[in-house]
């Protein structure tokens, strides 16, 4: 499948009316989304992040560019915590009444080995759990704009990545059964790959339940925001290479790799529940996102996680 040529100048529709969420919005990929998106005068971007002084500053910096019409807020929110999802969830819940386009953008790679707030691996914690339980508390919102679509349906976008199929990978794919541990004998990139295996899987389940609103996975390409290099303390030697050898090699400027994420946003016709290569090629997903099986796996874990965190 060719890939689809995409400007956000001209080829983001208006977005007059709409309520946009990005997760990590203060830097990097999630930044570059929010500049764009606002210049298309949605009602509402908020950017969640947990750093209030960085997201301040990106808030700054997205007014001088956003549309007269557009509110632009911070959320604060901490992916490790679930308490504080709660809490970001129930402020946001409580100033919208709707939610039509759900960038659940943020992510974070090696570290130290150690656990979230409820006891899941770090890594997996932050980039799965903390926007599982996210999404399920705002789906009473998509849900309200899929009642009544301004233009097309509402959007939620996982960001993935090519590491989803990469050869670090637990021999499970997603090692459950160790998940609730620093997971000490994994190391650093094949934490993040099993993550990113998480988000690859998880759009699948979501469609199926969910036909109301679009849910899709995708692969942005590689940019260097910052991911490597924050991780490799602790991280590994692996990603300590990705991150001072690999990254700036391979790494294309940020504008150009945010265009997946917008485009699968934004863009008509795009299928639910699909994996997308960018921009817009619905292939590059591994076998283990094809055929289905781990998706609906990871889909009755997590809920059973979640089970009892409402707002």
């Amino acid at each position: 499948m060719r890939s689809h040529a995409f400007n956000p100048i001209k080829d983001i529709p208006s977005l007059a009316g709409k309520v946009i969420l990005i997760t990590g919005g203060n830097a990097g990929l999630g930044k570059q989304n929010a500049l764009d998106l606002s210049k298309h005068s949605p009602a509402q971007l908020w950017i969640a992040a947990r750093n209030i002084q960085s997201g301040n500053d990106a808030v700054a910096e997205i007014k001088t560019v956003a549309s007269p019409q557009t509110a632009v807020k911070l959320l604060e929110m901490d992916l490790t915590s679930f308490a504080s999802i709660k809490n970001a969830a129930r402020k946001f819940s409580a100033e919208v009444g709707r939610l039509d386009i759900l960038l659940l953008n943020a992510g974070i790679m090696g570290g130290v080995a150690r656990v979230t707030k409820e006891g899941y691996e770090n890594v997996f914690g932050t980039n799965h759990m903390g926007h599982a339980l996210l999404l399920k508390l705002l789906t009473p919102l998509l849900l309200k704009a899929a009642e009544q679509p301004i233009g097309i349906e509402p959007r939620v976008v996982i960001l993935s990545s090519r590491g989803h199929k990469s050869y670090p990978l637990p021999p499970s794919g997603i090692e459950l059964a160790t998940i609730k541990s620093p997971q000490s004998n994994l190391s650093g990139v094949s934490k993040y790959c099993q993550s990113k295996l998480a988000n690859a899987v998880y759009a699948a389940p979501v469609a199926k339940r969910y036909p109301q609103f679009t849910t899709v996975a995708i692969y942005p390409g590689d940019a260097n925001t910052g991911l490597f290099s924050k991780g490799s303390h602790g991280g590994g030697w692996m990603i300590t290479l990705l991150a001072w050898v690999v990254a700036p090699l391979v790494a294309m400027p940020v504008k150009e790799v945010a265009k997946n994420s917008e485009w699968a946003a934004t863009a008509e016709g795009v299928e639910s529940g699909a994996y997308y290569d960018p921009v817009g090629k619905k292939e590059g997903e591994s076998q283990l996102v094809r055929d289905g099986k781990l998706g609906e796996q990871l889909w009755e874990w997590t809920q059973k996680e979640l089970k009892g965190h409402e707002i």
